[in-house]
């Protein structure tokens, strides 16, 4: 049986190739170049096709937002935790809320029993969201919700916290992530079908164009596809065939394609082959450009850019020797700089482990302003351009990228992919074969398959645990909700939100009305329920 030793030795002799299995040369020269334009694939920053960055100064005019994701327990405690990260330097925040509310049952369900708080903010009414925000002004800050079933009711509760608050919804700004496909392929939290998880997102687009203008209407996802197993040119492929999606399905829902593709944000991750990431982005921003530009025959620039938000790779991230951890997300979030992002999220370093403590949060944070502020990388705009390496690494992601998107126009498109299993198959192969590539020692994992130590010489790290007794906390203030509001008005709105659900009216309006009244979001989604139904998960094999 061959040595590890002897499996080391026979790695290195093989070319090593990418993450994406693109085979890394020695050198790159003029001649890796070949057909590539500069003018045409390049151009300038703020220009299309984008490739060096949406902004004409990039960050020279201003640092990308730095928001933290975060949310654990209930309100009071995510609330104490948002004012820590602002106090520390946080530029915008980011909510995470608990797998209850993402599917839409109320605290006190029970399928709920055990998940309270535990991965996220438990929001149940209006009462909730109005204390997760206590003494922060919204019409002043930029919010990132990570919400996708339930973003529709979860938007509509931001909105009516900011009008009790006397704030014009106008002024608003951030995004409802609301981006459901990626949840049949890679995350779960769906509830309704997709024909009609698509309707309420149109609705979404309308409305949100008209009442909150500064808002993101969704965050099309690779993330979580990321996290899945897929590899970085799945990711760009999977993500922009599901915005192709939803620009189809809005443009056959009535809307003006240059009225709300301005609006539309993206969602990626930055995972450890820096130099394939930073291409990654760059690509992403080119491909976008032209499919709006050619594609959709949009006149808007505004609507041909790629504007994204970034979060550093949770799955990359190790128990064993925790610390490395720290290293990996500064690697990961200096290649989303480097790729252009518009804002980011840098992981704790125990988040293998649990949710992060108040200090591994604060060393994220720190990570981000070190990059920002003592780098120098944000000093040029695209520093990597021209790069023999990195432009051919750009345009072989984008060749791949675009065989994908030709395979599954092929098949019909992207809701025809996912209903055959095709993405998530692709993905699973994906992911099967990296855990392949570790336990054969062709892909290494610092700590993990290689330098090692003991189990002994292992030091404990500090762990966030969440208070097992906020669950019947929370649990209590919902039926004490229920049992204290006016039963009339709750139940009025409820029956709107069905009457529309079951007709062609815009469904925003009644939901705003509905948690104004202090309806649920459990209520509203069973409201939702009895219409439209629920998903049954197509199981891959």
């Amino acid at each position: 049986m061959a040595s590890t030793t002897d499996k080391l030795k026979a790695i290195a002799r093989l070319d090593p190739v990418t993450t994406s299995n693109i085979p890394v040369h020695p050198l790159y020269t003029p001649a890796d170049l070949d057909g590539w334009d500069a003018e045409r694939d390049l151009g300038y920053p703020g220009q299309y096709p984008y490739t060096r960055g949406v902004q004409a100064t990039m960050y020279r005019g201003r640092l990308w937002t730095m928001r933290q994701y975060a949310g654990m327990g209930d309100a009071e405690e995510s609330n104490k935790r948002y004012k820590y990260l602002l106090a520390n330097g946080q530029t915008g925040l980011s909510v995470a809320f608990d797998l209850p509310t993402q599917i839409g049952y109320d605290s006190d369900h029970p399928m709920a029993i055990g998940e309270v708080g535990k991965v996220g903010v438990a929001i149940d009414s209006i009462e909730d969201m109005q204390r997760l925000f206590d003494g922060i002004d919204l019409t002043r800050i930029s919010t990132s919700m990570t919400i996708n079933a339930t973003a529709s009711i979860l938007l509509a509760l931001y909105v009516a916290v900011a009008r009790r608050k006397g704030g014009d919804s106008k002024l608003l700004s951030g995004t409802v992530q609301n981006d459901v496909l990626k949840e049949y392929i890679a995350r779960g939290t769906y509830i309704y079908p997709p024909a009609t998880a698509m309707r309420i997102i149109t609705d979404m687009f309308a409305w949100i164009n008209a009442q909150v203008p500064e808002w993101n209407t969704i965050s099309i996802s690779g993330y979580h596809m990321r996290e899945a197993g897929c590899t970085a040119v799945q990711e760009v492929a999977f993500t922009l065939a599901n915005g192709i999606t939803y620009v189809d399905a809005a443009i056959k829902a009535g809307l003006d394609v240059d009225e709300f593709a301005p609006r539309l944000s993206f969602f990626f991750a930055a995972h450890n082959n820096f130099l394939e990431e930073v291409a990654k982005f760059r690509c992403a921003r080119r491909m976008w450009a032209r499919m709006m530009r050619v594609r959709f025959g949009a006149k808007n620039p505004r609507s041909w850019m790629l504007r994204f938000h970034t979060q550093t790779g949770g799955s990359t991230l190790t128990a064993q020797q925790p610390e490395n951890n720290i290293v990996r997300t500064a690697l990961q979030g200096l290649a989303a700089v480097l790729g252009g992002t518009q804002s980011l999220h840098t992981n704790g370093f125990d988040e293998a482990l649990a949710l992060p403590t108040e200090q591994a949060a604060r060393i994220a944070l720190r990570t981000q302003q070190i990059i920002g502020y003592e780098s120098g990388v944000a000093n040029t705009i695209d520093p990597f351009a021209g790069s023999y390496y990195i432009e051919s690494l750009t345009s072989e992601i984008e060749t791949r990228a675009e065989e994908y998107l030709g395979k599954i126009d092929a098949m019909g498109g992207m809701l025809k992919a996912i209903e055959r299993g095709y993405v998530q198959s692709e993905i699973q192969n994906a992911a099967y074969e990296f855990q392949q590539a570790v336990d054969g020692l062709e892909a290494v994992v610092v700590g993990v398959n290689r330098f090692e130590i003991s189990s002994e010489d292992e030091k404990a790290v500090p762990i966030q645990r969440i208070d097992e007794a906020l669950e019947q906390k929370q649990v209590e203030r919902v039926r004490s909700l229920r049992a204290q509001r006016e039963q009339a008005g709750w139940a009025e709105s409820l029956k709107k939100v069905e009457e529309a659900a079951r007709g062609s009216d815009n469904l925003m309006p009644h939901i705003l009305h509905a948690v104004e009244s202090n309806a649920t979001v459990g209520e509203i989604s069973d409201t939702l329920r009895k219409v439209f139904g629920e998903f049954q998960e197509v199981v891959v094999v």
